[in-house]
């Protein structure tokens, strides 16, 4: 079947994720963090928030390998109205670490 010479693409496809950092970071972090929420508690920091695209993921966890954070989990919030592309299931990005 021809589509018309249309490709679907992801850009302007944003995602809601928690991201989980070992330590408990300070407010000073959060501009490196672009608006993220953080959350502090139980040695462990929570950060949540809207991610534009894949290389705006790839940056925030740069920039955490670059404060020489380690990286405890990562997910995408299931039920959030940006969702995924192509209707995989959001649970299915999730790494843990240690």
């Amino acid at each position: 079947m021809k589509s018309g010479g249309k490709q679907r693409t992801h850009m302007g496809t944003r995602t809601t994720y928690r991201i989980v950092v070992h330590g408990e970071l300070s407010e000073r972090y959060a501009p490196a963090f672009e608006g993220m929420e953080m959350e502090a508690a139980g040695g462990r920091t929570t950060l949540t928030g809207e991610v534009k695209d894949q290389p705006h993921l790839h940056g925030i966890l740069d920039r955490i390998n670059g404060l020489g954070l380690k990286l405890v989990s990562l997910e995408a919030v299931p039920g959030e109205p940006h969702g995924e592309p192509h209707g995989e299931p959001q649970g299915s990005r999730r790494a843990t670490h240690g």
